[in-house]
């Protein structure tokens, strides 16, 4: 399974939103908190091709984008197999 990192606020609702489901899915993740950690969130813009919101999630070298996207991507059945790759 590949490493999965969710870029995080603990103010954001859909950073627990992308957080439940991955616990729910029993996925591991990195997480990493820009409101706790500011020295990261140029680390993160930079990863997400300019995404300055939260959360941005990245599967392996793969940026999946935010919460919106990581539902989709379950919802299509798309993202057991994006772990899984």
């Amino acid at each position: 399974m590949k490493n999965v990192e969710i870029y995080t606020s603990p103010l954001c609702g859909f950073c627990h939103a992308a957080k439940r489901l991955l616990n729910q899915k029993g996925i591991d993740f990195a997480e990493v908190d820009v409101l706790a950690n500011p020295e990261r969130k140029p680390e993160m813009i930079k990863r997400a091709n300019g995404g300055r919101t939260v959360p941005q999630i990245f599967v392996g070298d793969i940026h999946v984008g935010g919460c919106d996207d990581l539902y989709a991507l379950e919802r299509a059945g798309k993202l057991d197999g994006l772990l899984a790759a």
